[in-house]
C-alpha cells in the first residue's frame, strides 16, 4: 500500500469522524429543544453542550483502548473498527426518541452514544 493511499484513507476517515462533531455543534439548538426539558431553554442548551463535551473527555480512554488494540491486531483493523463504531453510534443517534416521547431516557441515550463516539474518535 502506497503512502498516498494511506494518507487518503486516513484523511477520509478523519473527515467522517469529525463530521458528527460539526453536525452536533451546528444543530445544538435543535438538540436542546428535542432532547431536554423545554421549561428552561438556557439549561437545555447548557446540558446539550455538556453532552457534547463528554465525547472530548473520554477521548483518552479511546486512545488507550485502541492504541492497545492497534499494537495487538494491527493499525488498519483498529482504524476500521473505530470508523464502524463511530458510524453505528451516529446512526443510532438518529433513532433516539425525543424527550417528549421517552423522558429522561432520551438525554441518557444521547450521552451514552456521545461517549461511544468519543471513545471511537480517541482511537
Amino acid at each position: 500500500m502506497s503512502i498516498r493511499t494511506v494518507i487518503a484513507a486516513s484523511t477520509i476517515g478523519t473527515l467522517i469522524e469529525w463530521f458528527d462533531f460539526f453536525a452536533y455543534s451546528s444543530l445544538s439548538p435543535f438538540i436542546a429543544e428535542y432532547f431536554f426539558p423545554r421549561s428552561d431553554p438556557a439549561v437545555a442548551i447548557i446540558l446539550t453542550w455538556l453532552v457534547f463535551a463528554t465525547a472530548f473527555v473520554v477521548r483518552p480512554v479511546g486512545a488507550v483502548l485502541f492504541g492497545h488494540l492497534g499494537d495487538r491486531i494491527g493499525r488498519k483493523s483498529t482504524f476500521l473498527i473505530t470508523l464502524i463504531v463511530m458510524g453505528l453510534a451516529t446512526f443510532s443517534m438518529g433513532l433516539i426518541p425525543t424527550y417528549a416521547q421517552a423522558g429522561i431516557v432520551a438525554p441518557l441515550l444521547l450521552t451514552l452514544l456521545r461517549i461511544v463516539q468519543g471513545i471511537a474518535l480517541g482511537g
